[in-house]
């Protein structure tokens, strides 16, 4: 079994909202074969707490107007250091740099296929990426 194409299309709305917030390591995994509950888990991190939940607004308003989606559970928001948004069909993980390093779920889940992202999302990465190291 792989993620649904529901799914599919969620994590590209998710992930190209978190690019547009410049969200860091943006990834997907297709969960489907692991997990009863989700199709898939969409990870990104922010260097401070209210980038964090600028990134979790832009995916809440991207998901609600773009795939009428609607998220069934929200934790960690106060915090703003790890804010989970669970859409049943996939789960969506924004994290803190540091927890992000600290609770290494990539480690967890990287015996799972990767989901492509769309190519807007890779770009951002990419401009960041060599703007970083100059």
């Amino acid at each position: 079994m792989t993620a649904s194409e529901r799914s599919l299309q969620l994590v590209s709305v998710a992930a190209e909202a978190a690019a547009e917030k410049l969200a860091d390591d943006i990834i997907a995994y297709d969960v489907s074969e692991q997990l009863v509950i989700t199709d898939a888990f969409l990870l990104c991190s922010a260097s401070n707490d209210r980038q964090v939940r600028a990134i979790v607004d832009e995916i809440e308003d991207k998901l609600r107007i773009e795939a009428d989606a609607k998220p069934v559970r929200r934790e960690g928001e106060r915090e703003g250091r790890w804010v989970l948004l669970d859409y049943i069909d996939i789960v969506v993980h924004v994290q803190h740099e540091e927890e992000r390093t600290f609770y290494a779920l990539e480690r967890l889940w990287k015996d799972c296929p990767s989901i492509e992202l769309p190519e807007s999302v890779t770009k951002v990465a990419a401009q960041r990426a060599g703007g970083a190291a100059r």
